[in-house]
């Protein structure tokens, strides 16, 4: 295999801001792998939580670029086990894995979701995310795109009251994510006048360390709780049962398809609800996510609509959700 890798800096449509950070650009990596004449995409994006760069995952990348353009690609599992063995980090892992999925697609003349024996004529919608801002400007990007579930960020002083805001100009359902700012107390306290104003579930209220405070709340909190930072590897799976009623799994943080498609098995066999989700890629990430949803209970895959300009054709999701799939195969990514 070829392997090449490019920067871009993904410009957003709004100023994006969760209870920990604000940025109005997402640096990302895009990976592709060239074998037989076919290119098979990846990203991953930069990010400061977790101290990740393009410049570093480039580093990793190249410190066995050799070894890469010699790896012979049986398939997808194979090649991950490899790049675990090298040490990269998971984001970068997350990168050449989707990329080597997507040639895997290619070259099999296959996309992905039927490779893994799945149908896509049933799966979940696309939440779109509000950041947090005033409220008159959560209030304006909801009017500017009406969509029948948003994901809203909270974590704020007045965190009830911007949702009663928004519901006054939306009936679409909602989805909080509160990124880790809540105590156990305010989470009881808000949860059912939550509920009562259409909210589907709590994604990540207390900080990932708090696992007493999970303890706590799992039992008595009307709304369902997803975890996020609170499931980042395959390990992290079977330690959030009981605790959570379900996982968010990031294809970045946990490394890619492969570690992916593993994590949702483990779950759905401990009784758990199933959710994949962006961080602000490009469509050459999303594509990738899309493959998955017919395994899926939710979907938070909006990254390329909230982008001033993408940077790749694949997966299109049209207003309210629809998903069109390529008909390119693999993940369906051509780099525009």
């Amino acid at each position: 295999m070829q392997v090449t890798l490019k920067k871009y800096v993904l410009e957003l449509k709004h100023t994006f801001s969760i209870s920990r950070e604000s940025h109005d650009f997402q640096d990302s990596l895009v990976v592709g792998l060239t074998l037989n004449g076919k290119t098979g995409y990846g990203e991953a994006t930069a990010n400061p939580y977790y101290k990740i760069t393009v410049a570093s995952m480039m580093e990793e990348i190249k410190s066995i670029e050799y070894e890469i353009n010699n790896f012979e690609l049986g398939n997808p599992e194979d090649f991950h086990a490899f790049l675990k063995e090298r040490g990269l980090s998971n984001f970068a892992i997350c990168a050449l894995d989707l990329a080597a999925h997507d040639l895997y697609g290619k070259l099999k003349e296959k996309p992905l979701y039927k490779l893994w024996g799945t149908s896509n004529k049933n799966y979940p919608i696309t939440n779109y995310t509000i950041g947090i801002d005033t409220i008159d400007k959560m209030v304006e990007k909801v009017i500017e795109k009406p969509w029948p579930l948003y994901k809203i960020k909270l974590g704020t002083n007045n965190d009830l009251e911007i949702i009663k805001e928004l519901r006054k100009h939306t009936n679409a359902t909602f989805r909080i994510d509160a990124n880790n700012a809540w105590t156990p107390e305010q989470t009881l306290e808000l949860a059912p006048q939550l509920k009562k104003l259409g909210v589907e579930f709590l994604e990540q209220p207390l900080h990932a360390e708090n696992i007493e405070g999970y303890k706590a709340i799992i039992d008595k909190c009307p709304l369902p709780i997803i975890a996020d930072e609170s499931c980042i590897v395959e390990d992290d799976v079977e330690k959030c049962a009981g605790l959570f009623t379900g996982i968010n799994i990031k294809l970045t943080k946990c490394g890619g398809l492969t570690p992916a498609l593993r994590m949702i098995k483990k779950a759905k066999s401990l009784n758990m609800k199933v959710m994949v989700g962006c961080m602000t890629e490009s469509t050459v990430g999303i594509s990738a996510i899309a493959q998955l949803l017919p395994q899926l209970d939710y979907v938070d895959m909006d990254g390329a609509m909230l982008l001033k300009h993408d940077i790749a054709s694949g997966v299109k999701i049209l207003e309210g959700g629809e998903v069109v799939f390529p008909s390119i195969n693999g993940s369906g990514v051509t780099l525009l």
